[in-house]
């Protein structure tokens, strides 16, 4: 992915730093930064010049050049009736402005941040690219753990690292099922411009097509899908991701894809709800959603179709369920590569993480023939806010894992003390399909005894918490598969 220049970070900093003058107005960072993408879709739109995807009276100097109550009010009419599709005729609009609240409370919070934006430096940031502006500000919404953002912000150096390995090109359907704020889509659309001189090299009907039908998927959550729709907008991607339930019958209709990237959310379903689709068979009884999401995952890959998806620990072990998805996973698919990431990363989510790698098969069996293991959680630092995770991290695993995005590089068993190793399917088979495996001595006590920064400390420590839960619900949900009825017989008439 580009990186942001001085500018754009100098921006960002800008506006960021406005979300302190809200605090006393009681905005949190995740409000602020969904305050931030109303304004911002407005302001961005007078600014390249597509002011007519909004109907007059609805506009961003119709708002900047009032003041006071009158302004306040204003604007909650434009949330309002931008929402509206009696007003508005626009879908992108329309699905932005869904459900939309202000939080603010002072007419002079709303003025201040108007004001502010208004006298940006928004010629270098049009130069710089306004995803890149907007991007910064998902990423230092997500760095602020206060606002529980990183349950959907992938770290960007993981989700570069992935993209690179599995080289997405013109013409493929890219699908993420869980797109949060669409780091993975665009990701992968900015890899595939910079292999096409921002697609100069591709026909017209290639160019509308990677702007328009190229990337697809789902997001439950209404805010997130709100900034995952300006996100695409802002790198020249128009929807793609609808406000759906990937679990639901609507997952279904997500279709099939060349490639899905994806960290589908951790957890079970509330209430312990079981996934609705009915073309579900491994997952159907539990309620454990990163498992139903790795089979939509396998449904939806087309015949060689490859994907890259962020689990948990537990989809590697958990027996019942989980075994059964594992080995119908490994039918279908070859599972070539599991990278055990470090710990400290996803904090948020509360469990250790892995990257599976995997191809769909022309077949139904037999497909994984060997496993590689990559380790890159033992004898690793405690990620955090001193030890953010870096591009340079991953650089050996990159150079292991090899060109071949379905893992067809020629590749080395770097043995019992290296990070890299190779498992036959039989060898996972004598395991009872158990893919947890690990050789190297597990140092991540040391790493967190390390852990200076207070929040990463209390980050470290909820982690922990939220992994012992998750490791309860999947033996409830396991005690619950294992409980067959009883018929109690009536006893026979003497």
């Amino acid at each position: 992915m580009e990186t942001a220049t001085p500018t754009t970070r100098d921006i960002v900093a800008k506006l960021w730093s406005l979300c302190h003058v809200l605090r006393d107005d009681g905005v949190s960072y995740n409000e602020y930064v969904t305050e931030l993408t109303y304004l911002l879709f407005l302001k961005m739109l007078t600014e390249t010049g597509r002011e007519e995807r909004l109907p007059a009276g609805y506009r961003w100097n119709t708002l900047v050049n009032r003041a006071g109550t009158e302004q306040l009010d204003h604007y909650r009419r434009m949330l309002l009736d931008l929402g509206n599709p009696k007003v508005v005729a626009d879908h992108l609009v329309l699905a932005i402005f869904t459900d939309a609240q202000s939080k603010l409370k002072k007419p002079t919070n709303l003025k201040t941040l108007t004001t502010y934006i208004d006298k940006l430096d928004w010629f270098s940031a049009r130069e710089e690219g306004l995803g890149n502006l907007y991007e910064g500000l998902l990423e230092k919404n997500a760095a602020e753990k206060k606002s529980g953002a990183g349950q959907y912000f992938t770290p960007r150096p993981l989700i570069d690292c992935i993209v690179r390995l599995m080289k997405p090109k013109p013409g493929e359907v890219i699908q993420d099922p869980a797109a949060g704020t669409a780091g993975f889509l665009v990701a992968a659309d900015q890899f595939i411009k910079q292999a096409t001189d921002d697609h100069y090299k591709l026909t017209e009907a290639q160019a509308f097509f990677q702007r328009n039908g190229a990337y697809g998927g789902a997001e439950l959550v209404t805010d997130t899908h709100r900034l995952c729709l300006m996100n695409l907008m802002l790198h020249g991607i128009e929807g793609g991701v609808g406000h759906v339930d990937t679990l639901s019958p609507d997952g279904e209709a997500l279709g099939k894809a060349d490639l899905i990237l994806t960290n589908p959310p951790f957890g079970t379903k509330k209430g312990g709800g079981r996934p609705t689709r009915i073309d579900f068979s491994v997952t159907a009884e539990t309620s454990n959603k990163q498992l139903a999401f790795v089979e939509h995952i396998v449904r939806a890959l087309k015949p060689g179709g490859r994907a890259a998806v962020v689990v948990p620990d537990n989809v590697l072990f958990e027996d019942n369920t989980g075994r059964r998805l594992r080995t119908w996973l490994m039918d279908l698919c070859d599972l070539h590569t599991i990278l055990r990431l470090p710990t400290g990363i996803f904090y948020a989510q509360g469990v250790k993480t892995n990257v599976l790698f995997f191809q769909r098969g022309q077949t139904d069996k037999g497909n994984t023939k060997v496993v590689w293991v990559y380790d890159l959680r033992a004898d690793m630092p405690a990620f955090g806010k001193t030890r953010p995770l870096a591009v340079a991290d991953f650089a050996a695993f990159e150079a292991s894992y090899g060109d071949d995005p379905n893992g067809g590089a020629e590749r080395n068993d770097l043995g019992e003390a290296g990070r890299f190793r190779r498992f036959t399917r039989e060898q996972v088979a004598a395991r009872n399909d158990n893919l947890d495996i690990a050789w190297l001595r597990d140092t991540e006590a040391d790493a967190e005894e390390g852990l200076t920064a207070p929040e990463d400390i209390a980050a470290a420590i909820i982690g922990h918490l939220r992994a012992a839960l998750t490791d309860i619900e999947a033996l409830s949900d396991d005690f619950e598969e294992d409980q067959t009825p009883v018929v109690v017989m009536p006893e026979a008439a003497e």
